[in-house]
């Protein structure tokens, strides 16, 4: 009874022990609706055959098997219609599986093979990638690894998209960057079943799609004077300096980037943003402001614009469309004529966002319009624009979207908004009954801080990567079926290139992409973080930057009666061991431990800490000095 005894208690142990590794072994993100490990695993053969059928659609699909596991495993993969023991088959569903949808699929990892099935070639696209999600890190290397046993797990997945919208917005107007690094960019959010690409093409610094009704909107919109350091504040470029700094897209480079996208099964959607932020617009055609001496302008490189400080936030040199310009108008015809022609994505992004109106409260043309169209306010022909360019839009046989701002003074009647100033305005128009994508700052606003000023290229807000896993796009007391999606926004203007773009967006782009794809009730950022650490060690692979921001510490000063400043430090990780110096050296974890308040040394000038999991530095240097304590404090 006793040996029984033993038996039982042996059995529980090791099925425990089983269950412990299989919630740390899988790391899948975004999280699948379901998944079921069981004991053991499929190592794969030398030679990968994959069975999928004999359509042409699987194209792409056979694209990412072929490219992944040539270059990391150095396996023979062969592609057949029909194979009753492949390793991998990739297997459409003839009857419609009503619980996975258009983009859900099945993966069934058993000893002796991987079946995935879907409804369709998207589906199968993102079995796929969960597939290499499931295998060793290296297959994300660019080299044939050594050593490396190719073996899943026996597990089975059930999985499908809590919405269809799962977006990026790529800001390349306010810096450049090449085709092959958008489509870098693309790469990466495909692996984590992102399918929108927002592509900010225009604005200020930058006219960066070629239209050839207008050519010098790039010979001359698409280059500035170039600048360094900390843009909003740059010197203002001399009248000799080289205008060479910039670049755009011709409409061959359009066509082969939405090409290359679709096969990854990511749609793109273009933002020409007016009426304001069109300053490049109106350096390249004068004829498009309402303001006398536009002539004059140039395109921005990041020297100061607006008065951020004053309400309305009035323009220092007038960025804005003439709404009341019928050129205006026959612009924005032909130049949405063209764009309609090269984007299939049903939508086209206009902007309207932060339009200053200080000019055209000075403008005869303008107050001449408002007494014809019996408009009382300058939101009101704002709304006379957004209007007439909705028609504009839909005359071309697409669906109108902008920002919220398209509410002030009325929006028009089929007008789908992105939200980004908090979820207010999208609460409004869904209420309204118009559609809706969530892309608040709060939540998903890239181009933020992501660790402590002292860390980051400074700007304006921070966002910490706990933060933006606590985004959620449906509001309460809001209709689900409004909302389309959500999506995070990487605003380039402190973003000088691709390597920094994939910092700033990684590991918060892992975050979105759990927020709109996986269930609500499935978040957890702790379970979240453990598959994050493990993704890192992918990326580190792929040779792809991410930010450590998330190991720094936070901090918190506060000034005693005596004028000592203290500082509280917290950390987004739990786990995690804070060791500091105040003399000016480089802690490591032989030096004194953050257990409580510090009070500062009255002649301390530097405060440095850094973090630790046990034995292993995690954390970067982070060196804070005193002063900007007591500036924070003041």
């Amino acid at each position: 009874m006793k040996k029984l005894s033993l038996l039982v208690c042996s059995c529980l142990m090791g099925t425990l022990a089983f269950a412990q590794q299989a919630s740390t072994s899988i790391a899948i993100i975004p999280e699948p609706v379901k998944i079921t490990q069981h004991a053991g695993r499929y190592v794969l053969p030398k030679i990968l055959v994959v069975q999928s059928g004999s359509q042409d659609a699987m194209t792409p699909i056979l694209n990412l098997i072929k490219n992944k596991f040539s270059t990391a495993t150095g396996k023979i993969i062969r592609v057949k219609a029909a194979a009753p023991t492949a390793a991998i088959k990739l297997v459409l569903n003839k009857t419609t599986d009503n619980v996975i949808g258009t983009e859900g699929y099945y993966l069934s990892a058993k000893a002796k093979g991987i079946t995935i099935r879907a409804n369709t070639e998207a589906g199968l696209y993102y079995g796929v990638q969960t597939l290499l999600q499931l295998l060793p890190n290296q297959i994300e290397g660019k080299e044939i690894a050594k050593n490396v046993t190719w073996a899943v797990p026996v597990v089975d997945i059930t999985d499908y998209p809590r919405f269809a919208w799962r977006g990026l917005m790529f800001d390349v107007s306010r810096h450049f960057f090449t085709k092959k690094e958008v489509m870098s960019y693309i790469d990466n959010m495909a692996k984590y079943k992102l399918n929108l690409f927002h592509w900010h093409l225009t604005d200020d610094e930058g006219w960066r799609i070629e239209i050839k009704s207008f050519p010098k909107l790039t010979t001359v919109g698409a280059f500035n004077v170039k600048r360094e350091g900390e843009f909003g504040n740059f010197t203002p470029p001399k009248p000799n300096e080289p205008r060479n700094y910039g670049g755009f897209y011709t409409q061959d480079d359009i066509r082969e980037v939405i090409k290359y996208a679709k096969e990854r099964f990511v749609n793109i959607m273009p933002e020409v943003d007016v009426p304001g932020h069109s300053l490049a617009a109106v350096a390249s055609y004068p004829e498009l402001s309402a303001t006398a001496g536009a002539d004059k302008y140039v395109v921005r490189s990041g020297e100061k614009i607006m008065d951020w400080s004053k309400p309305g936030h009035p323009a220092l040199v007038d960025n804005t469309l003439n709404p009341a310009g019928e050129f205006t108008y026959t612009f924005l015809d032909k130049v949405i004529g063209e764009i309609a022609a090269l984007f299939p994505f049903p939508y086209i992004h206009m902007g309207g966002d932060e339009c200053a109106k200080n000019f055209w409260e000075q403008s005869d043309q303008v107050k001449a319009l408002m007494a014809k169209e019996n408009l009382k306010t300058q939101e009101e022909v704002q709304s006379y624009f957004e209007k007439r360019l909705e028609k504009i839009v839909e005359s071309k046989g697409k669906k109108f979207m902008g920002w919220d701002e398209i509410l002030e003074g009325g929006i028009g009647p089929n007008a789908a908004l992105m939200s980004w100033r908090g979820v207010k305005g999208g609460i409004e128009a869904a209420k309204l009954g118009h559609e809706v994508v969530m892309s608040p700052t709060t939540f998903v606003y890239l181009d933020y801080m992501q660790s402590d000023q002292v860390m980051e290229p400074r700007v304006y807000a921070s966002l910490r990567l706990s933060k933006t896993y606590e985004f959620d796009p449906v509001p309460e007391g809001v209709d689900a079926k409004l909302i389309k999606g959500g999506q995070a926004n990487l605003w380039t203007e402190q973003v000088y290139n691709i390597r920094q773009a994939e910092y700033m967006t990684w590991p918060r782009g892992f975050a979105l992409a759990e927020s709109v794809w996986s269930p609500a009730s499935k978040k957890n950022f702790n379970t979240f973080f453990t598959k994050v650490e493990k993704h890192f060690d992918r990326f580190n692979q792929s040779e792809t930057k991410y930010a450590p921001s998330v190991y720094d510490p936070d901090f918190k000063p506060s000034r005693n009666a005596d004028s000592t400043i203290n500082v509280a430090l917290t950390t987004e990780v739990p786990g995690l061991d804070i060791y500091y110096s105040f003399d000016n050296s480089y802690p490591d974890r032989f030096y004194p431990k953050y257990t409580g308040i510090l009070t500062v040394p009255i002649d301390a000038t530097l405060l440095r800490v850094v973090t630790y999991r046990g034995k292993k530095q995690v954390g970067r240097m982070v060196n804070m000095p005193i002063s900007e304590l007591k500036r924070r404090v003041r």
